[in-house]
């Protein structure tokens, strides 16, 4: 596999196996995404692509391997508006400048596994972005999300405008 730096981030998607899905419309009184200047706010992505959800409690029913697996889900819904915010060409991606991601979790979820889930998200978007994918980041639990979606995750992103 050749590093990130060398890929454009639609060739490193493909090299991973991975394609992206069209950008969700949003559901309620909100838009999926603010452009203003050179950055680029992402409305929260579910763990969530067309039939596939992953739902589920951390410290019931959902393992962090799962739930690293919805945070994917969460990345791939990102770059998909990132994609759309940029016009198609999500080569004008600067630099994800911050991520936060919200796992549901029980009180019985340990606060070092709260950041392990949203690894997931963020392991992804170092690999599709190389350097330009290190980003700041929160990681919280909550009670309850959308749809029961195990992981919800919004970011900031810096592109070429």
């Amino acid at each position: 596999m050749t590093s990130p730096e060398k890929l454009s981030p639609e060739d490193a998607l493909a090299d991973l196996g991975l394609s992206l899905p069209e950008a969700a419309a949003p559901v309620a009184n909100y838009v999926p995404f603010v452009i203003s200047g050179n950055l680029v706010f992402i409305s929260g992505q579910i763990s969530k692509i067309g039939d596939n959800l992953i739902g589920g409690c951390l410290g019931e029913d959902l393992t962090i391997e799962k739930g690293q697996d919805a945070a994917r889900l969460s990345a791939l819904n990102l770059m998909a508006q990132m994609k759309a915010a940029c016009g198609g060409d999500l080569s004008r991606v600067k630099r994800i400048v911050k991520l936060g991601g919200f796992v549901q979790a029980t009180s019985n979820a340990t606060e070092a596994d709260i950041p392990k889930v949203i690894n997931g998200c963020s392991d992804l978007m170092v690999e599709v972005f190389g350097d330009a994918g290190r980003h700041a980041r929160f990681a919280v639990s909550a009670p309850s999300l959308p749809l029961d979606v195990a992981v919800e995750i919004d970011a900031i992103i810096e592109i070429d405008v």
